[in-house]
């Protein structure tokens, strides 16, 4: 490899940009007519628009995005998050056409894409998984059959999908038949697949996630685990790594996740997520075949660079890392900054000093479109101790200032000062209830 598209927009396009410009690949920049000013355009060494600012047009035009692949010779692609990177359709065109697709081969996407079949591969490779349906289905009396059999209350999903698209919590066979048709509505017009499935419902777990990285020479790495159990309506608003659960758990997880990516003949830097109910009680969710947003966090704990390890994968060559040599040191805490209400950025001020990350493409002046996802800023903040890391955190937040855009930095220091966020008390539902005690107030 030695010119990287990033077929993305962003903050994690300029991630990826500095990445490749640290070791001396060069980059071009795909972007929509809105996003001609955007930081990660001015970053790239070539840049190439590829369309108006409607993504099915423009990010998500796999036509345009080959085509300005082929017009600036780059040879690789990085999708990032979002957009096309589990697209397995894409994936496969790039191998057609002779492009290394930064990710898993297009048969893991594909499979891993569809969550019915996900489940049976992780069943058949001993990965505990919660009680659910065998394979997807499109008709009602299928889901009303199969609610039956499982027991209320269930996880109403979308086969092809995640994100909370299509998802719906569902406690009666009245409200399936209320929601299935909206929910199925929802799959269809995110994923273009009408397939759904059901999982049994946990209470008040934690949504916990484990790092990989694999190899083409068959190694295998699991990289510590994460807690992204702060959620607001199945969207990731706080994340932090290492997570609260007990050391014998942690190894039997890790162990886990490394057994079901070698189980896939995984390639490059995937995620598999758990659902945990309690020591030695957690269950296969799905697994991401991306980069995630939160990946800073295990980076600070790890001293891992993921970026460069997806780059080091996709050029052939090996980890350079054993599982032996993961050790975990410390505690990272990341908060999301997202948009309310778009606007152009009047005044801006992001924090610093020891122990702090900020990984964003806000600047002075930037226009923030309405046409793409709310995220505008990470900020990620590493210390010896959960305790230290959630108070420079606290005083990060405090300190950012962005104008002329609605954020929710407000809530973000709120949630950071709540007693039982302090205490490593909460599960996946707790903000959606803190929302609910607002409403009532």
């Amino acid at each position: 490899m030695h010119k990287i598209l990033i077929a993305n927009r962003g903050e994690i396009a300029v991630r990826i940009i500095r990445a490749c410009h640290e070791i001396g690949l060069r980059t071009v920049a795909v972007y929509s007519t809105v996003d001609r000013e955007a930081l990660h355009v001015k970053m790239a060494d070539q840049a190439v628009c590829i369309g108006p600012a409607n993504p099915q047009a423009s990010y998500l035009n796999q036509t345009n995005i080959i085509e300005a692949a082929r017009r600036t010779g780059a040879d690789a692609i990085h999708p990032g998050y979002g957009f096309l990177s589990e697209n397995a359709e894409f994936a496969k065109l790039c191998e057609t056409q002779g492009i290394t697709f930064i990710g898993p081969h297009s048969e893991t996407i594909a499979l891993l894409g569809d969550k019915a079949r996900a489940r049976e591969v992780m069943q058949n490779a001993n990965v505990p998984v919660i009680p659910g349906s065998a394979e997807g289905f499109t008709e009602l009396g299928t889901a009303l059959y199969q609610a039956n059999e499982i027991g209320y209350p269930v996880m109403l999903k979308a086969a092809a999908g995640g994100g909370g698209k299509g998802m719906r919590l569902i406690h009666s066979e009245a409200q399936l038949k209320h929601e299935f048709t909206m929910a199925q509505g929802e799959a269809q017009k995110a994923f273009g697949n009408p397939e759904m499935y059901l999982e049994k419902f946990i209470v008040r777990p934690r949504h916990i996630e484990v790092q990989i990285l694999a190899d083409s020479f068959g190694n295998t790495v699991s990289l510590g685990e994460r807690d992204c159990s702060l959620q607001q309506y199945h969207q990731k608003v706080m994340e932090e790594a290492p997570s609260a659960i007990d050391h014998k758990t942690r190894y039997e997880m890790l162990s886990t996740a490394r057994r079901a990516a070698k189980a896939l003949n995984f390639l490059g830097a995937g995620t598999i997520e758990f659902l945990y109910a309690g020591p030695s009680q957690f269950y296969f969710m799905e697994m991401n075949t991306r980069i995630q947003v939160e990946h800073p966090i295990t980076e600070f704990i790890t001293g891992v660079d993921l970026v460069r390890g997806q780059l080091r994968i996709a050029a052939g060559m090996a980890l350079g890392i054993s599982q032996e040599k993961v050790t975990l040191n410390g505690y990272a805490l990341e908060c999301r900054i997202t948009a309310t209400v778009p606007g152009t950025v009047k005044g801006l001020h992001l924090p610093g000093g020891n122990g702090v990350r900020v990984d964003t493409a806000l600047y002075q002046g930037y226009q923030v479109p309405a046409n793409y996802d709310a995220l505008l800023a990470k900020i990620i903040t590493y210390a010896p101790t959960r305790e230290i890391a959630v108070k420079k955190m606290q005083v990060a937040i405090d300190e950012t200032v962005i104008e002329g855009v609605g954020t929710n930095l407000d809530f973000l220091y709120r949630l950071l000062n709540n007693q039982d966020v302090l205490d490593n008390k909460f599960d996946i539902e707790f903000i959606d209830r803190l929302i609910k005690e607002d409403a009532h107030d």
